[in-house]
């Protein structure tokens, strides 16, 4: 999705750590000092200042980094579970609490991605930037893909038909696709466009992603896997819509939970 959440946790460890070092000498050094000296009660602006917003970072810091961050959706791929301009709210804490600038896991949880799950991920191509995909492999899992079904450890994942139109693109339709006991969720199929067959198997500690959007994603068919220790976390609710052609707020999508 963008580089910009990175930079910004940066900014926001930067910024907890210069505060809260000047809050820490102001609390335990330079204001005992004061009180005992006679002099004034209150420091100067920048040390108030710090004093302050340490608190404010430390809690956005925590809540970004730890459990839940806002991401928007800037592209199609994930189409029709997520339109483009969506905003969207990813649990940070479902595949463990990880470092927020190194990444390294502080705390693994029991959690781990489930077959159908749509997750924020580093995308291995270039690890600053954001994707967001739904899990169709897990490690060890045989994918294949042939005349556009999936077949997953030699069974043929269940698509019915639900609708089909017409766009600039060519003819599409509509799918409820149901992977394993996790539900279903719908995808897309543009008739036009020819779809890409293989056959792969998962390695060890990596995890196949593809778009609901299948012939308008950029996924695993063309760079690979993405492993463990690239995953930000599970996307789960839309919070915020904007409908980009009409210029206005799409009501329709505010509360919708992802699946």
């Amino acid at each position: 999705m963008s580089q910009f959440h990175w930079d910004f946790m940066v900014f926001l460890s930067i910024a907890a750590a210069i505060t809260g070092v000047v809050w820490a000498l102001e609390t335990w050094r330079f204001a005992p000092a004061r009180r005992a000296s006679g002099g004034a009660e209150k420091a100067n602006g920048v040390v108030e200042f710090c004093r302050s917003f340490f608190p404010v970072i430390i809690i956005v810091l925590v809540l970004r980094a730890w459990i839940v961050e806002p991401f928007r959706i800037p592209s199609g791929s994930m189409i029709p579970t997520l339109n483009v301009g969506d905003f969207i709210l990813v649990n940070k804490f479902t595949y463990g609490l990880r470092e927020p600038v190194t990444h390294h896991k502080l705390l693994p949880l029991a959690g781990q991605p489930q077959r159908g799950d749509v997750v924020v991920f580093r995308w291995p191509v270039d690890p600053s930037k954001d994707f967001i995909k739904r899990v169709i492999g897990l490690p060890g899992d045989r994918i294949q893909y042939r005349d556009k079904q999936l077949i997953i450890n030699g069974e043929r994942v269940i698509q019915e038909q639900d609708g089909a139109f017409s766009s600039p693109v060519g003819r599409i339709e509509r799918f409820e696709e149901a992977l394993a006991d996790r539900g279903s969720h719908q995808i897309i199929l543009t008739n036009d466009r020819r779809g890409q067959s293989f056959d792969f198997t998962v390695p060890p500690g990596e995890y196949f992603v593809m778009g609901d959007n299948r012939d308008g994603s950029d996924d695993s068919r063309g760079w690979g896997t993405v492993s463990e220790a690239n995953l930000v976390g599970r996307a789960f609710f839309i919070w915020m819509s904007w409908d980009g052609e009409n210029n206005r707020v799409d009501f329709s999508r505010i509360g919708m939970r992802i699946r």
